[in-house]
């Protein structure tokens, strides 16, 4: 079993992050059995389909590393590299351009979304950018490939252009790609901020206290839990209480997430308390699980010299992954290296 996943190199790293994407993550690689390997890489190549700012997208491919590897990622036990360092993705991807149609490209649900009313203004690299994708998995062999809703139309893609160059070029017992299956992650809980619990928690909000950033030392955590918005009723004894008190169906969910309760079970817990008693409770659980990735991370975020090392490794073991891939697919393309 191989699988490959990646993640958008975004600065500003905050909870909604850590619990949505990096602890799946984590979890795969602690679940890998014996023989099997993740590859994890950064998605840069991808970042730059749309307008990017060079020197945020370098600092935020950085912090990205420092994350994963604070919140457990082993580059010693998974693959960890970004794709700036490994030129055979876009190698792949212009292979496989020969094979992936217009049509199918067209119906790709997303270019829609991101390039609006402006699609003749739309860069082709946000046009093309799930053939992209498909060498990312393809290259490897991966096996396995997980997905949210949003991502499973460029995976169906990825096995229609692995199988259609299988078919073209390949002989039956002979195919050049494997053809990935889905993994459906545990649902992620959708964390909201702590100042409207009606908007997703994010880094483009310019209040800091809408959020909990994983630089955030334990003082600052309790000091954003404690000033939290909520409101003054006092907690139900089940979820159905929640319905219509989305600051305090939030900071529920966040303490169901952080501590793997059912919100139920927490409820059960705090049905009839106020926030005063529950607020430094979850203040206390953010705290214990997320002091000891705020202390690796800012540690890990000042050095430099050893995010590079980390990528640099991690790089030359995925170029060694994906290289006969690539020489296989030059081969039955028919075309001449010497």
């Amino acid at each position: 079993m191989r699988v490959v996943s990646g993640i958008q190199p975004t600065g500003n790293l905050h909870l909604g992050n850590y619990l949505g994407a990096i602890r799946n993550w984590v979890k795969m690689q602690d679940e890998m059995e014996e023989g099997s390997e993740c590859l994890f890489f950064l998605a840069d190549l991808h970042a730059i389909s749309m307008p990017h700012d060079p020197a945020e997208l370098r600092s935020g491919t950085l912090e990205m590393v420092a994350a994963l590897v604070a919140c457990g990622i082993d580059p010693s036990r998974s693959v960890l590299f970004n794709q700036a360092q490994v030129p055979a993705h876009t190698e792949l991807q212009w292979l496989l351009n020969g094979t992936a149609r217009m049509g199918w490209l067209n119906r790709m649900t997303q270019f829609k979304d991101k390039s609006g009313k402006n699609r003749e203004g739309s860069s082709v690299a946000l046009f093309t950018y799930p053939v992209l994708q498909a060498a990312d998995v393809l290259l490897y062999q991966a096996t396995h490939v997980p997905v949210g809703d949003d991502q499973k139309q460029h995976l169906e893609l990825a096995r229609d252009i692995a199988q259609k160059f299988n078919n073209d070029f390949c002989t039956e017992d002979a195919p050049v790609f494997t053809l990935p299956d889905p993994i459906v992650p545990p649902e992620a809980a959708r964390i909201m901020s702590l100042r409207d619990g009606s908007a997703k928690m994010s880094k483009s909000d310019p209040s800091e206290m809408s959020r909990i950033n994983l630089v955030d030392d334990a003082d600052t955590i309790m000091k954003k839990v404690k000033k939290a918005k909520s409101d003054a009723d006092a907690l139900p004894s089940e979820e159905k209480g929640l319905e219509g008190r989305p600051e305090a169906q939030n900071l529920v969910t966040i303490y169901a997430a952080v501590t793997g309760e059912s919100v139920d079970q927490v409820l059960g817990r705090f049905g009839g308390e106020g926030f005063g008693k529950f607020k430094p409770a979850l203040g206390e659980v953010l705290v214990e699980t997320l002091a000891p990735i705020s202390e690796r991370f800012r540690d890990l975020k000042s050095d430099r010299e050893s995010l590079d090392a980390i990528l640099a490794r991690g790089a030359a073991k995925a170029r060694e992954i994906g290289r006969p891939t690539i020489d296989k697919t030059y081969h039955a393309l028919g075309l001449v290296r010497g």
